[in-house]
């Protein structure tokens, strides 16, 4: 069985389909996957689809859409999760300065982070963290303000060499398509060398699709593509990899799996 842990069913492109999609899936072994908010609408869209069954969800503020999104109000539904035990999570939050080289909107994104951690610790639920050139910021942040319940670096693109230290601090790695792109150095050693009991996989779909889909929309089926790839880089049976990644997926969200 394959658990996505990451999966924008909420996104304009999938959400119209949604339904569809995770029939699709559930074809394809895909049994369990988390959709995250990373705005107001996304957020908003959370409780609707996690209505299906063995769906789950996260609400949260992604850093880039913070200039576009009316705070308040997404901060309001934070409100709501005590309501809905199919909210696992906050989420998605973090850092990414990969477009912002304004220092003053950096620290905006900063506060907004460390106000979500202290939310989800309030709430005793894990964090999903985004991090795009802002990994020691981060890394800087979760320590400062550690997650209780922990969480996982969504779509993890740092080295090897930081994975450690974001374990130490109750956090998985989850990867991705990016992990099957051929030249892609850095995740295929992140695959090799982590402790395979912090290891998470997911789609980030409509987005990143995997090798030799690159290019075209992503969807959770194919999280199956980057088990395959992992599996093949630590020379182990894909049942193998399955089990332990779902295993870590169900623990960390504290979800009982129903079939």
């Amino acid at each position: 069985m394959l658990f996505d842990t990451h999966c924008h069913l909420n996104s304009d492109e999938l959400y119209p389909k949604y339904k569809e999609i995770i029939k699709e899936a559930k074809r394809n072994n895909v049994e369990v996957i988390i959709v995250p908010g990373y705005d107001l609408l996304s957020s908003q869209r959370v409780s609707e689809i996690v209505k299906e069954k063995n769906i789950y969800g996260a609400i949260g503020l992604q850093p880039e859409e913070i200039d576009k999104t009316d705070v308040n109000s997404l901060f309001d539904l934070f409100n709501t999760i005590k309501s809905n035990n199919k909210i696992v999570a906050i989420g998605e939050i973090g850092l990414d300065y990969y477009w912002e080289k304004d220092e003053s909107k950096k620290q905006i994104q900063r506060e907004i982070f460390i106000k979500q951690i202290k939310i989800a610790n309030e709430l005793k639920l894990p964090i999903i963290v985004h991090s795009r050139d802002a990994l020691q910021d981060t890394l800087d942040i979760l320590r400062a303000h550690r997650p209780i319940m922990g969480g996982v670096m969504h779509c993890y693109s740092g080295p090897k060499e930081m994975v450690p230290e974001f374990i130490k601090l109750g956090m998985y790695i989850s990867l991705g398509g990016p992990v099957t792109f051929k030249n892609a150095r850095v995740p295929k050693e992140v695959a090799t060398s982590i402790d395979i009991n912090y290891l998470l996989i997911e789609t980030d779909s409509p987005y990143l699709a995997p090798h030799p889909l690159r290019g075209t929309e992503n969807n959770p089926s194919n999280v199956r593509l980057v088990a395959e790839e992992i599996a093949n880089l630590r020379n182990m049976k894909l049942e193998d990899l399955e089990a332990v990644t779902f295993k870590n997926a169900t623990k960390l969200f504290g979800i009982n799996y129903e079939n």
